[in-house]
């Protein structure tokens, strides 16, 4: 008889823990109402495919995702992943801020083994809720080989992506997780699971050089949301509070305004990181002159809620601009 991998499932709370009043009830819904214990009894068959270990460590609603519990979850997790009998983590976490959690983890894990983030954007009572077979499926994947040493993976409604990819593109729909430049690695079929490719290009869990063992806080990120008529106050308020680096959000990857440029460079003499990225949902912001005159940093592919997470990482190591800005390369 075959030996069946052992999984150790952690419930985060989110939507996928989610409880309504009624079953049509898919808005308006409580956050993180259920516990994990109780995700599971709509997931009987997970049985037959590995042995589960479970952890409740957090229930709460994505937003609250601190980052001294997103070190509490990375330090665990690597704990966890050292245990020879444990194959594979999968994690059950809210929609708004997965993909953030899923980066963040994809730079600090020390391992790999498997390691697979799941949601729902339909809350646990609701008609066709989506939770279960996320689940389901996230074991799956937890379970294969193929899926050992290609990072933090996110699996949703059939597909799987790379947590340096993948970002929530839509608020309501099921489909919301979409990989739309680089594509998704794989996905489940019947319950089979296919990968699309071998390997992924960007630097990631035992390549970097991120280590949370040595990391008891991380450096307070901004993110600046740029639009017409664009003020200064933002950044002054930002540098008033002790931001360590701010994150522009530009509106098409490269225009700052007159008002919100005086605002960054009073900033930067005050030795905040800036780091250029864009608010649009693809694209690549590339290094002009610009940049280089003016000592910001730009994000490459990284939407802004990923390059803040990449930045605070960063900035745990080295305030070098040319050594942050490689980081952005590579990772």
């Amino acid at each position: 008889m075959i030996s069946k991998p052992t999984i150790k499932i952690i419930g985060t709370g989110g939507t996928i823990a989610g409880a309504g009043t009624s079953s049509t009830m898919t808005t308006g819904y409580q956050p993180g109402a259920l516990s994990i214990d109780e995700l599971l009894k709509e997931v009987p068959d997970l049985a037959n495919i590995a042995n589960i270990k479970v952890e409740q460590l957090f229930n709460i609603d994505s937003v609250d995702m601190t980052t001294e519990r997103l070190l509490t979850l990375s330090k665990y997790i690597n704990d966890i992943l050292l245990d020879e009998e444990v194959d594979g983590v999968v994690i059950t976490h809210g929609t708004d801020t997965l993909e953030e959690t899923a980066y963040f983890l994809h730079l600090v894990i020390k391992s790999r083994k498997p390691v697979v983030i799941v949601g729902a954007v339909r809350p646990a009572t609701a008609i066709s809720a989506d939770g279960p077979l996320n689940i389901y499926n996230g074991v799956k994947v937890a379970c294969n080989q193929e899926a050992h040493g290609k990072g933090v993976l996110v699996v949703f409604n059939d597909r799987i992506g790379s947590a340096r990819y993948i970002t929530k593109m839509n608020a309501t729909a099921v489909d919301s997780f979409k990989g739309l430049e680089q594509g998704y690695l794989g996905s489940i079929v019947g319950g089979k699971v296919y990968f699309y490719y071998k390997d992924i290009t960007y630097l990631h869990t035992t390549e970097t050089i991120f280590d949370d063992s040595s990391i008891s806080k991380l450096p307070k990120i901004s993110i600046i949301y740029t639009h017409q008529g664009d003020e200064r106050y933002l950044y002054d308020a930002a540098v008033q509070v002790d931001t360590k680096g701010i994150i522009v959000a530009t509106a098409g990857g490269y225009t700052i305004s007159k008002e919100a440029e005086s605002g960054i460079h009073d900033a930067l003499k005050k030795g905040v990181i800036i780091i250029r990225s864009s608010r649009l949902s693809t694209g690549i912001v590339s290094r002009t002159n610009m940049d280089q005159q003016h000592e910001y940093i730009v994000s490459e592919s990284l939407n802004p809620p990923k390059a803040r997470i990449l930045l605070m990482l960063a900035l745990s190591l080295t305030n070098d601009k040319d050594e942050i800005q490689k980081f952005f390369n590579m990772y």
